[in-house]
């Protein structure tokens, strides 16, 4: 039996949804099944506005516009983290600023923030890694200081809280994915939420490609025209539809998943005892989603040997991101602030083990004792 990384979970009732939205003949963006999906997520994050956006990437994007960020801006955040969430700020001339992660999390190390900034800084960018939350408290406190935006990259963190309060709601901004291989999904999808007033009404018309039409949709203008920069970030009825069917469930999906994740945690707990490979670290403060179960290995070498023996055993599994600081583009259009000593110590033995909801824990466990032990 083979064993895939990742398979999106279906509800059942995508499909129903998708056949309203065609018989309803409302495709385009912003149709009744994007409300109930903004709906939900202001209802469940409290944030002051969320715009369903085609992906997560969109809504870095618009929230670098938003942040009018201009040439030579800088932004600190972490180096170990999705191209998007540096690519969203260089688009607009920002220079993104690498600096280490936690050795515990993986999260962007707060302690080291202050030493990043310049006259030049405009943000700070966390990412909530696993959708284990970063250090928000130390975060915003900072941010207040030195007069900063904070823009949650918030991408695997739907149903994960810090303090009881839901990742993306925190800081001025925060951005969500509803990709394929996240928790809920549209096969293509995010979310801005704005948590900041100020940014609302310029948000939407960001969002609806430079346009009020926003506002002509809800009868406050009698024609909508040309009124900033923007594109066509929001996505159509027929996603909106999808992820609604998923957003109904996201309750009982994320209960399906932790499970798995405690399945997985427990079982390798002897591995960890005798040195083998570390666990993740879920801090006391935090509540997370069960976004993904990852292991660090001895090396570089030993998590080689781990994915190869696990591929022989029909069981896929990965490794993640390229450190941003050492690729060529982050070379080309960021620079670093302080050593990276865990940034590439830890991406080097990182592994991620297949989660998905249904998934055999026993079996993943089973043929990863064969894989972890050193020959």
């Amino acid at each position: 039996m083979n064993i895939p990384f990742n398979k999106p979970y279906m509800t059942g009732k995508e499909l129903f949804y998708i056949a309203k939205a065609h018989f309803n003949f409302i495709l385009a963006g912003d149709g009744p099944f994007t409300n109930y999906c903004h709906s939900w997520i202001e209802a469940r994050t409290g944030t002051k506005k969320a715009l369903l956006t085609h992906s997560c990437t969109a809504a870095l994007e618009m929230s670098a516009i938003l942040a009018n960020i201009q040439p030579g801006d800088e932004i600190i955040m972490p180096s170990y983290t999705f191209v998007s969430t540096a690519n969203a700020f260089v688009l607009r001339g920002g220079i993104p600023v690498f600096i280490d992660i936690c050795p515990d999390t993986l999260n962007i190390d707060a302690t080291l923030i202050e030493a990043a900034i310049t006259p030049r800084t405009r943000a700070i960018v966390p990412v909530h890694y696993a959708g284990v939350s970063c250090d928000m408290d130390a975060i915003m406190a900072i941010a207040e200081k030195y007069n900063l935006l904070v823009i949650e990259d918030a991408a695997h963190g739907i149903m994960s809280t810090y303090k009881d309060r839901p990742l993306g709601s925190i800081g001025h901004m925060g951005c969500l994915s509803f990709h394929e291989t996240k928790n809920i999904i549209s096969g293509e999808g995010g979310a801005l939420l704005i948590n900041d007033e100020r940014f609302v009404e310029r948000a939407e018309i960001i969002r609806e490609k430079g346009t009020n039409r926003s506002q002509f949709s809800r009868g406050k203008l009698d024609q909508y025209t040309w009124c900033d920069i923007g594109s066509s970030f929001l996505p159509g009825e027929i996603i909106a539809a999808f992820l609604w069917a998923q957003m109904q469930e996201a309750v009982e999906i994320t209960k399906k998943r932790l499970a798995i994740w405690d399945a997985y945690h427990e079982g390798l707990a002897a591995s960890e005892a005798a040195e083998v490979v570390r666990r993740p670290v879920i801090p006391g403060l935090c509540q997370h989603n069960a976004h993904m179960y990852y292991l660090l290995s001895h090396s570089l070498a030993h998590r080689t040997s781990i994915i190869e023996l696990m591929r022989q055993q029909g069981v896929n599994t990965v490794f993640h991101y390229v450190p941003l600081h050492s690729s060529p583009g982050g070379k080309r259009y960021g620079r670093t602030s302080g050593l990276l000593t865990q940034t590439d110590e830890l991406a080097a033995r990182l592994l991620r083990l297949p989660l998905w909801v249904g998934v055999d824990t026993k079996e993943v466990l089973c043929r990863l004792a064969l894989a972890i032990y050193p020959k």
